[in-house]
């Protein structure tokens, strides 16, 4: 059995998030969430370590979804 936590996020950014999954796959923030998650742990495990621009990028990113101030 998979156990879980909780992550909090602004109830404005987690209003973006659904508004942006609408009419997508993504059932649930929690769904896009785990698919970011798992994108960035895959990509760093496949690589060995992120370089700095690739963290970067990642960090653009996750600002442009508004995960991020």
């Amino acid at each position: 059995m998979t156990e879980y936590t909780t992550v909090s996020i602004p109830k404005d950014l987690a209003d973006r998030v659904d508004d942006t999954i609408e009419g997508t796959s993504f059932q649930s923030t929690s769904d896009l969430v785990r698919f970011l998650l798992r994108s960035i742990v895959i990509q760093h495990q496949k690589r060995g370590e992120l370089t700095e621009a690739e963290f970067e990028e990642i960090t653009e990113q996750l600002r442009g979804l508004g995960y991020l101030e």
